[in-house]
Parts: structure tokens; sequence; C-alpha cells
């Protein structure tokens, strides 16, 4: 059973951005693609580049799914579940996330 952490309140993201996270001892992307409170979480570590960005990456939309573009080497990730759209071995974990209350919270 999942224990959901407060991240932070859902204002505190703009839409079309994203802000990172530290759950336990993971950095953990958390996205707001639109004005609503849907959230997405993925982790924040870009497999390609060794590097803690993906939460500064640009969120797109490919074939009716919402990604984000690496900010270094621009690989793509789906937001619901953190999978690779170049490469199947290099996806990244996913989070369940909620809004509850104007209040972000991720399973960890």
């Amino acid at each position: 059973m999942s224990q959901w952490i407060t991240v932070c309140p859902v204002a505190d993201i703009l839409p079309g951005t994203g802000v990172c996270a530290l759950i336990g001892d993971r950095q953990v992307a958390v996205f707001r693609p639109y004005a609503d409170e849907q959230v997405f979480a993925i982790s924040n570590i870009d497999p390609f580049a060794q590097a803690s960005v993906l939460s500064r990456g640009l969120i797109a939309e490919h074939q009716g799914e919402l990604w984000v573009a690496s900010p270094l080497k621009k690989q793509r990730f789906r937001l619901y579940d953190g999978h690779c759209l170049e490469d199947d071995s290099r996806s990244v974990a996913s989070f369940a996330s909620r809004v509850v209350d104007g209040i972000v919270h991720i399973a960890a």
C-alpha cells in the first residue's frame, strides 16, 4: 500500500512547467501540463546524461500523449509512465500522483 507524500500546493507549479521534489532519497519531477489540477510525476534523472534535469524539460504532446523532452539531449519521456520514446531501455520510473484540496501528493 502506498504512502502519500505532500509535495506543495498545485498553485506553486505554473501550468506548462515542472518542479523537482525530494521524495525520500529520490528526485521526482512533478509536472502540471495545463491550468487544471492534473499532475504527473516521473524520475527527475535523465538516464542519457545522468543529470537531474527532467523537471526543467519542455512539455509537449505527441500522438495524443503528453511527454517531456529532456533539456539536455532532447529525448522524450511519457508523463504518465516514464516510457522513453527514443529508447525503451532508458525509460524512467513513474509515480502515482494526485491533488487533494489543492495540494499535490506523490505516492512513495
